[in-house]
């Protein structure tokens, strides 16, 4: 017991000795919570628990595998802890019981692309047209109703008259009939499948509760419905949970987390324990305070303030520049002197609101020969030849998915076309059987029989590999599906820069597999598929590559750089304007969060950039600095913009507990003077009656400039009061 504690703190000494019961613990910024849940762990193998007892979820694949390493440096039956994702651990559970929901084990996984492709076709089988109903949106509506736990079926009674949620219901149940069909499952529905079989199956849900006597949680305030509704099951009978997270680092609202699990727990969870670790090892003073300050301004949240016995550190250092492209000029001249001074780039992390804003950043990089890495765009497996060629890998082992067939059928060419394959897929339809056994069947049908040949030899194809899986190791089935379809040799022959890429790309995946091979528990086919299908793009991320990290601010959480710079720090960029128009506090708080998890990134120095003016959907905007830089204390801050002779307490006075109410220009207190937006023509004003798609005929009460567009807020006629951003809005908002 005492190694175990040994140098930990008070707080998180508690943390690891509280081995019973209901335990909370709020887990600052670099408060050494990973340290905590694995000393945790060891410490109950060594009270005598067994370690297949023993249950730890995380949220990314880079987490589970650190704290299944650290855990094993402790004690050596950590290899028998069950530290997994929530997705990873739910596949584990369907693989054995999924045929109690009508499924079988042999079920595929489906990535983004795939559910976006089989939307699609639905969209185009149910006649709806998909500019007023793109498949991104449709998919989006279908994943919140899984993450709150609507069934199609629910979905269909909630959607009432509400015509286009009466849209999504019908593509959401012949989403789930095909996904079915095609015995597939995407990302919501592993977890969404696995708590319905726990409902359903009270045999199953109490083996599993025998099993996981002792529940850990990481980053429990990114929970959604569905993840809280999971632990909820499986540790309501020995109530033996402990969730560990920060509710002032809940920053995926949008994707369905609900902040109240982390606010609610002592409510849900009664008798409960709560632990505070508010000791920080990894900022500066000057740092932690800035955040503490923009922090308090929220209201949502529960009180606690980071400290450190870290050195006091050097003031964050913000630049206001007359351009987007001087903004990146500033990034990159303070970087390079940095490393002329003995820095290294890894040193240095660039985060930003979204992926648009890294182009500037990267030409000006490029131009300078700065090394960088971006995280956030295309991953390596989103490539189309890794795609592809991980789709014959699908259909190997599951006949059945249809979408990985219909990527695949004619690549490379082969000689069956679309109409070739609409035509078998309508008799699949006919019939109630795959596509893969209509092809099985091409010549007794009498609409395939000219094309007969060509599908027959796919299908042979086919059967010479699924009988090559079961004889090769993952690697070796690799080589002989990219030889066998001649997919390679295809590349060869067009011996361009492009195709010679491709190549090494499908070698490097074969490396993978080997790797795989070399480090997985269990090294078949089933299980590479999983990892594929699981792995997210941070996972990939190492610290030992000597570059600059370009990424969202959301991609950071959880990372740390000596060096960070938060760049486009502006109003309607950060916070966005879509959470400046949302009329309720809530989105603007998990904005502030959000600003909150960037500063906590820096462990040495912060920077933090904005623009008067840059490049929005091809039009010069300028904005107001972000609301966020009036809330940082001004002795905390270094003024380096160009002819800078204020600080920046004179445009950013420090009012930490302000409380920010909406103007009447729908602006914020000290943000509402916008510039007019360029290049956007209205054909309505103010007092005209439009009419818009879902809501019906309405007055226009207010237009307001926000940045690139305008702002229109609208008082229909039983509804009330909405609000349109007029470019986005312009096919679905007319005037009568």
């Amino acid at each position: 017991m005492a190694d175990l504690t040994a140098g930990l703190n008070p707080m998180q000494k508690q943390a690891v000795l509280r081995t019973e019961g209901p335990l909370l613990l709020l887990a600052g910024a670099g408060s050494g919570k990973t340290r905590v849940l694995t000393h945790r762990i060891a410490y109950l193998i060594e009270q005598g628990i067994k370690p297949y007892n023993i249950m730890a979820i995380t949220f990314t694949n880079k987490a589970a595998k650190e704290m299944k390493e650290r855990v094993e440096k402790i004690t050596p039956y950590g290899k028998d802890v069950w530290v997994s994702t929530f997705h990873s651990s739910c596949v584990r559970i369907l693989r054995r019981d999924i045929e109690r929901l009508g499924y079988t084990s042999q079920f595929t996984i489906y990535d983004s692309d795939d559910s976006e492709k089989l939307i699609k076709d639905i969209l185009k089988a149910l006649n709806i047209n998909d500019k007023n109903f793109p498949a991104k949106m449709v998919m989006s509506g279908i994943s919140n109703q899984k993450n709150e736990l609507v069934s199609a079926s629910a979905f269909k009674e909630k959607a009432g008259d509400d015509f286009k949620l009466k849209v999504i219901s019908d593509v959401y149940t012949e989403y789930q009939k095909r996904l079915k069909q095609n015995n597939a499952l995407d990302f919501d529905d592993l977890i969404f499948k696995t708590v319905q079989l726990f409902a359903q199956n009270p045999d199953i849900l109490d083996k599993y509760r025998e099993k996981f006597l002792y529940i850990m949680v990481d980053e429990y305030q990114d929970t959604n419905t569905c993840q809280y509704t999971l632990i909820r099951q499986l540790s309501s009978k020995y109530r033996n949970i402990c969730v560990v997270g920060d509710d002032d680092q809940s920053i995926y609202g949008w994707r369905g987390a609900n902040i109240r699990n982390i606010l609610d727990f002592e409510k849900d969870f009664k008798n409960a324990c709560v632990i505070k670790l508010e000791q920080n090892y990894r900022s500066t003073k000057n740092i932690l305070d800035a955040a503490n300050a923009v922090i308090k301004n929220n209201f949502s949240r529960k009180e606690k303030e980071l400290w450190t016995d870290n050195e006091k550190g050097g003031l964050i250092k913000y630049s206001r520049n007359e351009s987007d492209i001087e903004e990146a000029m500033f990034i990159c001249s303070q970087i390079k002197n940095a490393v002329d001074n003995g820095k290294e780039y890894k040193d240095f992390a660039v985060l930003y609101r979204n992926n648009a804003m890294s182009r500037i950043i990267e030409d000006r990089f490029v131009k300078s020969s700065v090394p960088y890495r971006l995280l956030g765009g295309v991953s390596f497996y989103s490539r189309k030849e890794i795609k592809d060629i991980m789709c014959y890998l699908k259909v190997l082992y599951n006949p059945s998915d249809d979408v990985a067939l219909k990527r695949i059928i004619n690549v490379p060419k082969r000689g069956i076309g679309d109409a070739t394959v609409g035509k078998a897929d309508e008799f699949a339809v006919q019939k109630g059987i795959s596509l893969f056994e209509a092809l099985e069947n091409a010549g007794d049908i009498d609409e395939l029989k000219n094309r007969s040949k060509k599908l027959l030899d796919f299908v042979s194809l086919i059967s010479h590999l699924k009988e090559a899986a079961f004889e090769l190791n993952i690697s070796d089935l690799l080589e002989e599906v990219i030889e066998k379809t001649n997919y390679r040799g295809e590349l060869e022959k067009e011996n361009t820069e492009e195709a010679l890429g491709r190549i090494e790309n499908l070698n490097e995946l074969v490396s993978k597999a080997v790797e795989f091979e070399n480090t997985a528990e269990k090294a078949d086919l089933p299980s590479f598929l999983e990892e594929v299908a699981l792995v997210a793009d941070i996972d990939n991320y190492s610290e030992d590559d000597n570059t600059v990290v370009l990424m969202t601010l959301h991609s950071s959480k959880g990372l740390e750089f000596p060096t960070v710079f938060i760049a486009g720090f502006e109003e309607g960029i950060f916070p966005s304007y879509r959470s400046i128009i949302d009329p309720s506090p809530v989105a603007v708080e998990e904005e502030r969060r959000l600003c909150y998890v960037g500063i906590t990134r820096a462990k040495k120095q912060l920077y933090i950039t904005c623009a008067k003016s840059r490049i929005q959907h091809g039009n010069y905007i300028s904005n107001a600095p972000s609301r966020f830089l009036k809330e940082l204390p001004a002795e905390f801050i270094e003024d380096m913009s160009i002819g800078a002779v204020k600080k920046v307490k004179d445009i950013s006075p420090v009012q930490p507990k302000e409380k920010y109410t909406p103007n009447k220009r729908g602006g914020f207190l000290g943000y509402s003077k916008m510039p007019v937006p360029k290049n956007v023509t209205l054909d309505f004003e103010v007092g005209d009656n439009v009419r818009q798609i879902k809501y019906g005929e309405g007055v226009v009460k207010a237009i307001v400039p926000a940045g690139a567009d305008f702002e229109v807020t609208v008082d229909f006629k039983g509804v009330g009061e909405k609000k349109f951003m007029a470019m986005l809005s312009k096919n679905t908002l007319k005037k009568i």
